[in-house]
């Protein structure tokens, strides 16, 4: 199975647009220690060919000029793309915005929960995806299904799985208005499993979480692989750097750092090997020359960058 982070920031990239931070500065003027990383998104494959992308970031259309695999067959027609599938964790716009860059009357099947999928629904832009076309799926959440191209199956299984989170930020005053608590219904924010079929081999996407609960604890034991949400190093970060006045608790995702920090609560899980993505721009791990980006090296995780290759 072939594995590439083709985004790897969490909303807004790195440098985000009208960031002035210390990490957006930094990979803006070009120091070689803060990579640039456009934002969350890996694109899966068990034959090489036939890809599948875990999220479609706003940044889509870049990362598939960077990406060779992804482009179109040189040998194959005027319009073609080893693009089949789209496989969504949850309704941000950092998830889902890319969907707009694949608009050209191009065969794929877009997977997603009740939930995202009706904010698909709810949003007519989205219906320039052609729907005779673009086959919309709903997962069955804690059900396995094989992914689907416009060809048939892909070789790849996926288990699509709640985890703690919240709503789209977008959507936090519509919640708001009607009591909510921003975020608890079952598919606002999901982990993946993903299977290659031919070897069983498997891996875990989860890039937005919000808590370790017993649940994702016993399905993460022992696991070969995980990429996890990677956005904050301390709970205040954004907040101590004037980027924004809420703290990572309220935006749900969880904090690398402390007692109660990803490092922490992950280390006696025995999972082999464990990557961080959807780092925000504030994170100090983004700098690879800090004491935080040795802290979590020495804690055996990796921070994922753009390109990043695994192969399982």
């Amino acid at each position: 199975m072939f594995i590439k982070v083709i985004g790897a920031g969490a909303g807004g990239g790195l440098p985000q647009w009208n960031c002035n931070g210390r990490n957006s500065a930094a990979a803006r003027s070009g120091v070689p220690t803060v990579r640039p990383r456009t934002q969350a998104s890996v694109a899966v494959s068990a034959d090489g060919k036939q890809w599948v992308l875990l999220n479609a970031a706003p940044d889509l259309r870049q990362q598939i000029n960077e990406t060779p695999e992804l482009q179109p067959d040189p040998d194959g027609p005027p319009r073609n793309s080893p693009i089949k599938a789209v496989v969504l964790t949850n309704g941000d716009v950092d998830a889902v915005a890319g969907l707009l860059c694949l608009r050209e009357s191009q065969p794929l099947t877009v997977y997603g929960s009740a939930r995202v999928l009706d904010v698909l629904a709810d949003n007519s832009i989205f219906d320039v995806l052609n729907p005779d076309l673009v086959a919309r799926k709903t997962m069955a959440l804690g059900s396995s299904f094989a992914v689907e191209g416009p060809d048939g199956p892909v070789g790849l299984t996926v288990e699509a799985f709640t985890v703690p989170g919240k709503i789209p930020l977008y959507l936090e005053d519509e919640e708001k208005g009607t009591g909510g608590s921003f975020g608890t219904e079952e598919g606002d924010t999901l982990g993946l499993k993903v299977t290659e079929d031919a070897s069983g081999k498997s891996f875990f996407f989860i890039p937005g979480c919000s808590g370790l609960d017993d649940a994702l604890r016993a399905r993460l034991q022992g696991a070969a692989l995980l990429f996890f949400d990677g956005t904050l190093y301390t709970n205040n970060e954004m907040i101590d750097q004037g980027l924004m006045q809420k703290t990572g608790d309220r935006i749900g995702h969880m904090n690398m750092s402390g007692p109660n920090g990803t490092l922490a609560l992950m280390e006696p899980l025995g999972i082999d090997r464990k990557i961080f993505i959807h780092v925000n721009n504030s994170n100090p791990v983004l700098r690879e020359d800090s004491p935080e980006r040795a802290a979590v090296e020495a804690a055996g995780w990796t921070v994922s960058y753009d390109g990043m290759e695994v192969e399982l």
